[in-house]
C-alpha cells in the first residue's frame, strides 16, 4: 500500500488535502445541512473543526494506508473522498465522497467513486470497495451504481439522523467479479 496519491480522471483532481482547504470545507460543506442531512457526520461544522479535521489528515499522509482526497474541477475544491477501515483478511475498505451543493448533478461524484475506485484496486490491490447511503439519498444511490457498485443489502432503520430514521443500503464493487 502507497497511500493517497494524486488521481486524475477526465474532468478532476483528487489530490492530497492542504491547509488552506479548512475555510472551504467549513463553508461549502459545515455550513450547509443539506451535505451532511443522511449521514450526521459533520467535521467541518466549525472553522476550528474543520482546520482540526484538515491537519489531521495532512499528518495521516505519513501513512500507508490513509486515503483521504479532495476532489478539484477547474482548480475549484468541490469535494472529499476517502477509504477507510481497511479490512486485511478481506482485502476490503470502505469508500465514502461528499460532493458542495452547487456542484450536484454534473456526474462529479460517479466521476470521483471511479477514479478512486480504480485507484485502490488497480494500484493499491484491494479487491472489495465497500460504501452506503440512506435509501432516500438518490443522488449517492445513483453515482455508486454508475461506478459499477452493486447494492448488496438493506439495513432497516439502520441510520438515525436528527430524530429522522433511514434505511440503510450497502454497495459494494468487487475487482473479483
Amino acid at each position: 500500500m502507497t497511500g493517497t496519491n494524486d488521481i486524475r480522471t477526465e474532468r478532476l483532481v483528487m489530490r492530497r488535502y492542504q491547509l488552506e482547504d479548512a475555510l472551504i470545507l467549513y463553508k461549502k460543506f459545515g455550513c450547509d445541512p443539506e451535505m451532511y442531512k443522511y449521514s450526521g457526520w459533520n467535521p467541518y461544522a466549525s472553522y476550528d473543526m474543520a482546520c482540526s479535521t484538515v491537519q489531521r489528515f495532512v499528518e495521516d499522509y505519513k501513512l500507508p494506508d490513509f486515503y483521504g482526497w479532495a476532489i478539484e474541477h477547474d482548480g475549484r475544491l468541490i469535494g472529499t473522498i476517502g477509504a477507510y477501515d481497511y479490512n486485511s483478511e478481506r482485502n476490503c475498505i470502505e469508500i465514502g465522497l461528499s460532493i458542495e451543493k452547487d456542484s450536484w448533478g454534473n456526474g462529479y461524484a460517479t466521476e470521483a467513486l471511479t477514479g478512486v475506485i480504480g485507484y485502490l484496486t488497480e494500484h493499491e490491490g484491494i479487491k472489495v470497495i465497500t460504501a452506503w447511503c440512506a435509501a432516500d439519498n438518490t443522488g449517492s444511490k445513483r453515482a455508486m451504481e454508475k461506478a459499477g457498485m452493486k447494492q448488496v443489502a438493506v439495513e432497516k432503520d439502520a441510520l438515525e439522523v436528527d430524530g429522522n430514521r433511514y434505511d440503510k443500503l450497502v454497495y459494494e464493487y468487487d475487482s473479483n467479479r
